[in-house]
């Protein structure tokens, strides 16, 4: 029983004239079990025109701002001033009745990917609490909180952000016992203007950590010194304990080589002059970087690191985040190819990363009607990257991994700059639109190919994704992020 109606009543202030138990909450009748407390936000619709619905569906109480028409009298609603703030008083009170261990993780790339790396190691050694889709928001992690059962051993809470200000309230309410950066890298730069702006909203998260906790801060690699020092000054002015993870020599996890192999990565690493080896079941240096900090993090919390380092080779990431699967064109011939989909989220450094994947990926030869296989990129715009955005654009035609790069397809207002700095033998389509794509999904690609699929959420090119996908059926998938 996650709440009852005495406690919600407690915690939100409001008032309720049933005897309700829910076991869930919910914020969207489309997905609501029965027993879920529904939470009646306004966002694009009113949530409150969902209510009746949601008791339809079984929901055991509505927590609501005002009575819907003609449900005056019914004991299942619980009625606050702010709907919102109801939801965060809720998370409030999950928080401070729980004893389990709080995660609280941020980044300008790799959230997702380590939050679910984090489930799978703390999933093998208690009971683990984490959203099962990116809820980082102003309404994701207060929904986040309220979800947790009280008997959970661990919980670990995405914590993203938009503009300036918006991550240090969140990591209050959470009460981190620990505090994972992954990177600061150039995204949201509409709304901060510069990678020092964004270094310093993501330090916030340490403002959330409790007396004593951990900061698990990135150090090395891409990482500007002078971002890191930003990071490592906040650690220090809340007297954090503070360790650090990547490639730089002075970082206490050393991460010292990585490989692929067999669409695997064998990350070597060493910790207070002792070496540690591990595999991830994806391709991929950045997904390296992140494990060996979420490593350190299974540290800080007192596990046993043999179990979390197995634990954490099962992992497999998120979908539409770099994951990479086997379709089946012709199952007699056992003609295929490989789609890497990463069309969920995209800003330079992710967009580096996935090239690099994509070029240390290798296509089949002879088995198509092109006969060599090739490594083919559909990229797409990516978003809120400012006033710069088409130099940002235009610059990945200068990434090394280009070289290795067939064919290039573009698509959205932005990528038409990269589409013009291209090489020309290397230039496919410029589209302004997904949907001009997927109609001539076949034309794209050949057996043997590998073609991957990299853009912002907005640019909808998860479209190309889902018509590429009906070319055959899909023989094996990871899900992933870059």
């Amino acid at each position: 029983m996650m709440w009852t109606a005495q406690d919600a009543a407690l915690a939100t202030g409001g008032a309720t004239s049933g005897d309700w138990r829910a076991t869930g909450v919910s914020i969207d009748t489309r997905t609501l079990v029965a027993g879920d407390l529904f939470v009646a936000l306004q966002a694009q619709r009113d949530g409150h025109e969902f209510v009746r619905v949601a008791f339809e569906k079984g929901a055991a109480a509505a927590l609501v701002s005002r009575r819907p028409d003609g449900m005056a009298d019914d004991p299942r609603l619980l009625i606050v001033p702010d709907v919102l703030q109801g939801l965060q008083a809720l998370a409030r009170f999950a928080r401070a009745r729980s004893t389990a261990r709080v995660v609280g993780i941020t980044g300008s790339v790799g959230k997702t990917s380590t939050k679910e790396m984090l489930r799978s190691i703390l999933g093998g050694q208690g009971r683990v609490h984490a959203a099962e889709a990116s809820y980082n928001n102003h309404w994701g992690v207060p929904l986040t909180l309220a979800r947790m059962a009280p008997d959970a051993d661990f919980a670990v809470i995405e914590i993203g952000m938009s503009g300036p200000g918006e991550i240090a309230p969140l990591a209050r309410m959470a009460d981190l016992d620990v505090a994972m950066i992954t990177t600061v890298a150039a995204a949201h730069f509409e709304a901060f203007g510069s990678l020092t702006g964004i270094a310093h909203e993501k330090a916030s998260i340490l403002d959330g950590l409790r007396v004593g906790g951990v900061a698990v801060l990135p150090l090395g690699g891409d990482l500007a010194p002078e971002l890191s020092d930003i990071l490592l000054d906040k650690a220090r002015a809340v007297d954090a304990q503070i360790v650090t993870f990547g490639p730089s020599e002075a970082a206490h996890y050393l991460l010292t080589r990585t490989a692929f192999a067999n669409g695997a990565t064998v990350v070597q690493a060493m910790h207070k002059a002792r070496p540690m080896l591990f595999k991830l079941s994806v391709m991929g240096a950045h997904f390296a970087a992140n494990a060996l900090g979420a490593v350190a993090v299974a540290d800080a919390l007192g596990l046993d690191r043999m179990i979390a380092l197995n634990d954490l080779g099962t992992w497999s990431p998120p979908a539409g985040r770099g994951g990479r699967e086997t379709i089946v064109m012709d199952p007699i011939e056992g003609l295929t190819f490989d789609l890497i989909d990463d069309a969920f989220n995209a800003n330079p450094a992710s967009m580096a990363a996935a090239l690099d994947v994509l070029a240390a990926s290798s296509p089949k030869h002879n088995v198509g009607r092109v006969g060599n296989g090739r490594r083919i990129a559909v990229l797409g715009d990516m978003l809120e990257l400012g006033a710069d955005e088409l130099a940002l654009h235009a610059a990945i035609a200068q990434h090394p991994a280009l070289e290795r790069m067939d064919t290039i397809h573009c698509v959205g207002q932005r990528m038409q700059a990269l589409w013009q700095a291209l090489p020309r033998a290397k230039r496919g389509e410029w589209v302004g639109e997904a949907t001009e794509l997927t109609a001539r999904a076949r034309g794209l690609i050949d057996a043997g190919d590998v073609i991957l699929v990299k853009s912002s959420k907005g640019t909808k090119c998860a479209l190309i994704v889902d018509a590429l996908r009906k070319l055959g059926q899909s023989a094996s998938s990871d899900k992933g992020e870059a």
